[in-house]
This record gives C-alpha cells, structure tokens and sequence, in this order.
C-alpha cells in the first residue's frame, strides 16, 4: 500500500514540475476550460433556484365543472357522487345557477345587461380542488380527471383552471433538456482543451520518455503525472468557473430584486449548496483526466 501512494505522489510531483515549467500556458488552458464549464454552471444554478418554486405552484389546481343549462337540479346535485368517486380526496363545491348570477353581478357591474336578458343563462357548477396534486410534475395528471368528469351525463364542459402550472412544468422540462445538451457539447470542448494540451505536453517531453522507457520505466509510471496534469486542470478550471457564477449572480441579484418588487416578492438567486458544489468540481475533474487518458493512449501509444 505504501508503494501506491508512493508512485501516485511522485507522479503528482512529476506533473506539478511539468506545470511550474510553463505556468503561462496552463492558466491559459484554466481559462478556456472555466469558460466552456461556466455556462452549464450558470445554467444549474438557475435550475435548482427555480425548482423549489415550482414545485410549490401547484399546491391546488382547480376544475370547474359546467352542467348543461337544461339539467334539473335534482340531477346537477346527484353528479357530485360521480365526481367524488374519480376525485376522492379533492374538495367539491357545488355552485348553484342562482349564486353564480349573484357573483356575476356583485363582481362585474353587468346587472343591468343581465336583468335584460329576462332568465338566468348561467348554468349549475361545480368547483374542485385537486388538492393532492403536490407538484408542477403531478399536475400533469389533472387532465386524466378532466377527461372523466366531461364523460359524465349533463356535463357540459369542464375547464382547468391551472393549465399555467402544466406549462410552467413543461417549460421546466425543456430547459433542463437543453441545459443537458449545452453541457454535453461543452464538455466535449473541455475533453478537446485537455487532449490537445497533454499531447503537446507529450510532444514536448518526447525525449524525456524515450529515455525513460530505455531505463526500464513501465507505461503506467509514464502516463500517471499527465493523468494528474489533466485532472488538475479540469479541478482548477472547475473552481474557476464557480467562482464566476458566484460573482455574477451579484449582479443578477440585483436586477431580480427589482422585478421581484413588482409582484411583491423577495426572491433572490442563491449559490449552489456544498454537496452540488463537490460534485461540478469532480465532475470537472473526471472530464479532465478523460482528456488526458484520451490524449495519452493515442500519442505515447505512436512512441512505442
């Protein structure tokens, strides 16, 4: 076990000797690297602000059932059976034509234009509250009752009164998709940054290897210090770019507040927790050494 750590820490010296050699060059690479890594970077860090939201919009989506303008009461009050039989845990209001009309006229000023029309032409309705929707993402389930209660007899039409929260839902959805395929691209980039730095790093120490081999050294010893040199960079790089997310969304923050006020609220974009953190950095750290492992498998492998 010892002989282990002992090969990894020479390797880790090896590369930082490598690195000390031309640090221009390789807070070059940090640079272009934290560039490509900071826009998916940004990108989670609006996800996971918003989520929360979200999933706190769609505490009560709401039907409103419309029975036809000819169905006697007695059947209009007999449906709220069937309708608690598909929604049993929501809350049914029954709305009769008569309060309908009064609401209409203490809400809309029309009394006048209603009283001329000589009957009431607002049909009896139901209210429901599917209060066990708990998120934008179980929301979408609302559409499944809809469809039952519009196949019951004299209902006329049933309307949702939250299909926002659907959108909201979906527009969560492409977002995310698309915030995946910027990341995939991106690293990609990031694999390309890493893989052309080790191989001119190869390149450079080409003579160096070559004795190396003539002495004896095995492959593992000689790819190890360029596997650290490529994670390094992309831990670096990592950091980085989370230090620029964290500097922007001052900015960001300051401009939300003003809109925020306008629908009084306080809302405000906060960084991303330490255990999200951790994992960008490692995640950074992986895309590096698969650039390295990449570069060094295909240019040593033209030494031998």
């Amino acid at each position: 076990m010892s002989t282990f750590f002992r090969q990894h820490a020479f390797a880790l010296g090896g590369a930082l000797v490598h690195l000390r050699r031309a640090p221009g060059s390789f807070l070059f690479n940090i640079l272009v690297v934290a560039i490509a890594l900071a826009l998916p970077f940004m990108g989670v860090t609006l996800l996971e602000n918003v989520r929360p939201m979200s999933e706190q919009m769609a505490v009560e989506p709401e039907l409103s059932v419309f029975m036809k303008q000819d169905a006697p009461r007695e059947q209009t009050s007999a449906i709220a059976g069937n309708l608690r039989a598909i929604a049993p845990d929501a809350k049914i209001i029954f709305v009769p034509r008569e309060k309908a009309l009064e609401q209409l006229n203490a809400k809309s000023g029309l009394s006048d234009v209603l009283n001329t029309l000589g009957e009431n032409p607002l049909p009896d309705s139901y209210v429901i509250k599917l209060n066990a929707f708990r998120s934008a993402a179980e929301s979408a389930r609302i559409d499944e009752v809809a469809d039952k209660m519009r196949a019951l007899p004299n209902v006329e039409s049933v309307q949702v009164d939250s299909a926002w929260v659907k959108r909201l839902a979906a527009l969560l959805g492409i977002l995310r998709l698309a915030l995946l395929l910027l990341a995939a691209t991106l690293g990609t980039v990031v694999i390309a940054v890493v893989f052309n730095t080790i191989r001119l790093q190869v390149l450079t120490q080409r003579e160096e290897i070559l004795v190396s081999k003539l002495i004896g050294a095995t492959d593992s010893f000689i790819h190890r210090p360029f596997y650290y040199t490529g994670a390094m960079l992309g831990l670096c790089a990592g950091a980085v770019a989370l230090g620029a997310v964290a500097l922007a969304l001052r900015p960001l923050n300051t401009a939300i507040a003003e809109f925020a006020r306008l629908y009084a609220s306080e809302f405000q974009l906060a960084p991303l927790d330490p255990l999200s953190m951790t994992a960008l950095l490692a995640l950074s750290a992986m895309l590096g050494l698969v650039g390295a492992v990449l570069s060094v498998q295909r240019h040593l492998s033209l030494l031998n």
